[in-house]
């Protein structure tokens, strides 16, 4: 398995409406980082403080000019279910994660192992 290329894939196909924060999350966000808040409305993240729609991209999502690589405006204070994805080898495979190798498609186990053995600061290991 490869280190994250920052290709942004997995941002770009949850960051409207497929994430979610709790409500710790968004207690700290107002304490402490109010610009993350004004993105919050009735516990549901990433909505326009002017029409309180749900945006169609993360607004801390930044694409890096001439690159083909994304970046994160609040890496260290984004949500949990940023922090801990990917979770599973199959939902790299459906995201498209420019991470797997082919080995990791031919051993999908043992990528899964080495997945949470990766993400082991972030989140729990998958059980199935």
């Amino acid at each position: 398995m490869k280190e994250c290329t920052q290709c942004g894939k997995c941002c770009t196909k949850y960051s409207d409406g497929g994430l979610s924060a709790s409500d710790d999350e968004i207690n700290m966000w107002q304490l402490f980082r109010p610009d993350i808040a004004e993105y919050v409305k009735a516990g549901l993240i990433w909505m326009s403080p002017q029409t309180g729609k749900q945006l169609s991209l993360c607004p801390f999502l930044r694409k890096v000019p001439e690159q083909n690589i994304y970046t994160c405006d609040i890496y260290f204070d984004r949500p949990d279910d940023c922090k801990s994805y990917p979770v599973t080898i199959k939902q790299m495979l459906n995201d498209e994660c420019e991470m797997l190798e082919e080995d990791d498609l031919k051993h999908p186990a043992k990528a899964q192992r080495a997945l949470d053995k990766l993400m082991a600061d972030s989140r729990p290991a998958f059980d199935k």
